[in-house]
């Protein structure tokens, strides 16, 4: 049986889909990439533009205008839908990692907190 696509998403992919909570153009994308994760993903423009036709053609983004080559971009429902599985995907593993690899009881209730508040720690709740 094939992998459904976006099962789970690599961190430029999910950086991405984040920066779309708002319409963005393609520059505008790669700069709220780099704020959001602190710097520590940057996105060229060749694989955000080859991104961003992979969730168009998934429906997990809609392009929203254009002026002249500029495009803008909005996540839609269903690519909101696959973020919020994905951040608690990464909740998840963050958890089992406190406990299994820290044995840190205390941070696995800190990430429980989180898991069942919503809140994606960039002031997104989700």
């Amino acid at each position: 049986m094939p992998r459904e696509q976006f099962q789970s998403l690599t961190e430029p992919m999910y950086y991405i889909l984040m920066s779309l909570q708002d319409e963005c153009c393609g520059v505008d994308i790669m700069e709220k990439v780099r704020g959001l994760s602190g710097g520590r993903v940057q996105v060229g423009p060749g694989t955000l533009y080859a991104l961003l036709a992979k969730f168009q053609e998934g429906d997990m983004i809609e392009e929203t205008r254009q002026e002249g080559r500029k495009k803008w971009y909005r996540i839609t429902e269903k690519g909101n839908d696959s973020l919020k599985k994905e951040y608690r995907r990464i909740l998840a593993m963050a958890r089992d990692g406190a406990a299994g690899l820290e044995g840190d009881r205390d941070a696995v209730l800190e990430m429980e907190k989180l898991w069942d508040f919503g809140y994606s720690g960039n002031g997104v709740l989700l």
